[in-house]
């Protein structure tokens, strides 16, 4: 087969577009033309609109004389149907006093143990908190028991900050009572 030469050959014609006319402009080109010419006669209208307009005058001054003579001729005002008004001014508000109360040490009970070991180990997890703590012995109705206590806290703000440390690092069961 022979070698053709496609750069010689004349080029097809185009077909015309449903977005010409048939005079070769552009359907946008018109379209953005009149556009152009619509804002431009609605801004001169506007302007035309607006050229007998008359600018706001300021309000007049009132004289001293004036202003005398508009007080006097001014109405009476109302008189008013609630007493409300003179009875707040009368009425006097009673003061109570409260006072705090300090309820007492607190302290912190975060588990009881039957053995020693087990309290002592609970102990020295809290001590690695950096908070101390001490185990109690006491004789209950089921026999001997051993308390981790800690405290005496002056207020129960401290006991419970204490408490939420030790709730970070998963020692959940401390309860906060008075220590008694």
């Amino acid at each position: 087969m022979a070698h053709q030469d496609y750069v010689s050959r004349a080029r097809p014609k185009k077909k015309r577009s449903h977005k010409t006319q048939p005079s070769g402009v552009p359907f946008k080109t018109k379209l953005f033309g009149f556009v152009t010419f619509a804002v431009v006669a609605g801004f001169a209208y506007f302007l035309w609109s607006i050229k007998d307009n008359k600018p706001i005058e300021p309000p007049k001054t009132i004289t001293k004389k004036q202003a005398v003579v508009k007080k006097k001729t001014l109405p009476e005002p109302p008189k008013e149907k609630w007493s409300y008004r003179k009875e707040l001014a009368q009425k006097e508000v009673e003061q109570s006093t409260y006072e705090v109360t300090d309820k007492g040490p607190w302290k912190m009970q975060c588990a009881s143990f039957k053995s020693d070991a087990q309290a002592q180990a609970l102990k020295a997890k809290i001590a690695f908190l950096g908070i101390e703590s001490q185990v109690v012995k006491s004789q209950g109705k089921n026999g001997t028991w051993f308390k981790v206590i800690l405290g005496p806290y002056q207020r129960k703000r401290s006991a419970e900050k204490d408490k939420h440390k030790l709730r970070k690092n998963d020692i959940l069961t401390c309860q906060i009572w008075l220590w008694r």
